[in-house]
């Protein structure tokens, strides 16, 4: 199976980390973001991915190159216009064909046998699209995701704080199949001008095609401030945080 890591966004939140160094390329925890997503998907079997890189993606390119480091084939594609990740997504159809790939965002850690348990299960329960899931205390600032067993029946984006009724949260790791295409397609620019991928999942979900989830286990954590940046690194050097991004403690880091 091919992969997708959707890494274009400028990383406002982490200014001014980012103001020239891309995401991607930040160190966390000894390694830049990318290459924690990237190994731990070569780790679950991922011999081939494509990158789409906006915002300094020339950075992106140069330390990740060919992928020969990681003992894989990547490819890149340019976000020009920073539209949105469906947008983003749509930039790979060609190369991705007509079979199912997994999918990432750029900013997303997660211990690395979560890549394996998303695409163990895919293989196991095929469905249209299958999302990792992470709990947490409060889903409002990602996607709140209701469900019946692993049927995913509702997404909410960026609920309310306080008002969920579940604590699963959209982990930012997917995999998913060509039905996603024609409706990405068919997508309206969000309230911030953007074609998001979370839209075309909701979609998905109401139009009644089968979405489903994986509970993840462990560490999970978006890297979204500077914040986060200098935790994770701190529990890499005291050894509660493994290369592979496995805890030595449970509870350490909260979704």
């Amino acid at each position: 199976m091919k992969a997708l890591a959707l890494a274009a966004g400028r990383g406002t939140r982490l200014r001014p980390l980012t103001d020239h160094t891309p995401k991607p390329v930040l160190e966390v925890a000894g390694r830049p973001v990318l290459e924690h997503i990237l190994r731990g998907l070569r780790a679950a079997g991922v011999a081939e991915a494509m990158v789409v890189v906006g915002h300094l993606g020339e950075q992106v390119e140069a330390r990740f190159g060919d992928g020969a480091r990681l003992g894989m084939r990547l490819h890149y594609r340019r976000q020009a216009a920073l539209s949105g990740t469906a947008a983003a997504a749509l930039l790979a159809e060609d190369w991705l064909g007509d079979r199912p790939f997994a999918l990432t965002w750029g900013d997303i850690l997660t211990d690395w046998g979560n890549y394996r348990r998303l695409l163990d299960t895919f293989r196991r329960e095929p469905c249209d699209a299958l999302l990792g899931l992470n709990e947490v205390e409060d889903p409002a600032a990602g996607a709140a995701v209701y469900r019946e067993g692993s049927r995913i029946t509702r997404i909410v984006e960026k609920p309310r704080p306080g008002t969920s009724t579940t604590r699963w949260n959209n982990a930012g790791v997917m995999v998913l199949t060509p039905a996603v295409w024609p409706i990405l397609k068919g997508l309206q620019a969000s309230a911030r001008g953007e074609y998001e991928l979370p839209q075309g999942i909701g979609t998905m979900v109401r139009e009644g095609h089968r979405v489903c989830g994986v509970e993840f286990e462990g560490f999970w954590s978006d890297v979204g401030r500077p914040e986060d940046v200098a935790l994770l690194t701190d529990l890499h050097a005291r050894g509660r945080l493994s290369d592979e991004l496995r805890l030595a403690e449970e509870g350490i880091v909260s979704g």
